[in-house]
């Protein structure tokens, strides 16, 4: 592609220009010096046509050089700076390779700042993007199979130790066997949820819904749970505009962001609740006291299986409930986002009004 596309820029700028160059100057020359002999004839009576011809001869001798020096001389000039303007397209024809390859390392030389350069400056951040993909790709395989490998060891070597009669099936046993296999249906379920939530998009069912309503019916479900932690709750719900949504993948969404403020809000804190009018949209957040995330983390709570403390027990989740509820959000046109400071964090999402 790059040599093809090269000499056709060569040839599409250099040659049509040098040609009509040539041809201009040569039929200038021409006219200009049959009417210069021709006033010579008239006013000196002399013969030109020994003259003339010498001196088209002359011109034309010189001329074909010149013309040959400056036809070598744009050609190269035109070849550098050519090539200098394809070459981050030569470079993402080979980092392409590697993309297929599956390393996401590569990045291309940007030096300018036309049209390619821009182009070269989008390549890099769909590259970035990509190999960031990859790295989630990567370390949601690894966490699966870490959330998988604790509850399945333990169901095996007791189960092998009741076989060998090594373990007697005590009541206690029993039940921790099922305590286990709960664990791995609980992950089972919410991968579920998170597959359904990335096709969401083609199964909405909207109708019209007053999210200040729903929270606030969702809330009196949760009134217990935060009751038996001594969690104060605060809840501001002034918006009275309705959307066109899907109200059970609201819910779903909703009461994924409620369980994550019952976990993670320490005894005695605070949680506070809104739904307010923003323009052209409607935002619902979530805010409890306790911990901060660090924000280095902030950009990523959203994904799989991701959580801000790697060594949290399974009872904290499997780090899906707010990749489920972004998928849920985004599906009906929303936006989800996360702030957090030293002593609370916020986790909120808007829809858009019809």
């Amino acid at each position: 592609m790059k040599n093809r596309l090269l000499w056709k820029l060569l040839l599409t700028n250099i040659v049509p220009v040098i040609v009509v160059i040539i041809g201009i100057i040569w039929l200038a020359i021409d006219k200009l010096a049959a009417v210069y002999f021709m006033h010579l004839m008239d006013n000196y009576a002399i013969s030109p046509h020994e003259i003339h011809s010498m001196f088209l001869s002359s011109i034309h001798h010189y001329l074909l050089w010149a013309s040959l020096v400056a036809l070598i001389v744009a050609a190269l000039l035109s070849y550098l700076l050519t090539r200098r303007v394809l070459r981050p397209l030569s470079q993402m024809s080979r980092i392409t390779v590697n993309f297929a390859a599956g390393d996401f390392s590569s990045r291309v030389r940007v030096s300018t700042a036309d049209e390619v350069g821009e182009l070269g400056h989008s390549f890099n951040r769909m590259a970035d993007s990509l190999e960031q993909l990859d790295q989630l790709r990567k370390n949601m395989v690894a966490d699966v199979a870490h959330e998988l490998r604790t509850p399945l060891t333990n169901l095996c070597g007791y189960l092998e130790a009741i076989n060998d009669q090594v373990l007697p099936p005590s009541a206690e046993t029993m039940a921790m066997l099922h305590q286990e296999s709960l664990q791995l249906m609980q992950l089972v379920d919410d991968l579920q949820q998170l597959a359904r939530a990335d096709a969401a998009r083609a199964m909405l069912r909207r109708t019209r819904v007053l999210p200040a309503e729903e929270l606030g019916e969702m809330l009196k479900l949760y009134q217990h749970k935060f009751r038996d932690k001594d969690i104060r709750v605060v809840s501001c719900l002034s918006s009275t505009t309705p959307l066109l949504i899907d109200r059970d993948k609201l819910l779903q969404a909703m009461r994924n962001l409620f369980e994550n403020c019952w976990k993670y809000t320490p005894a005695g804190g605070e949680i506070r609740l809104e739904v307010v009018d923003r323009e052209d949209q409607v935002r619902v957040s979530f805010t409890n006291s306790g911990p901060g995330i660090p924000r280095e983390d902030l950009p990523f709570i959203f994904e799989r299986f991701f959580r801000t403390d790697r060594s949290r027990s399974r009872d904290g989740g499997f780090g899906l409930g707010l990749a489920i509820s972004k998928r849920l959000i985004e599906a009906q046109g929303g936006r989800v986002g996360a702030d957090s400071d030293g002593q609370q964090t916020t986790v909120w999402f808007s829809l858009p009004v019809d």
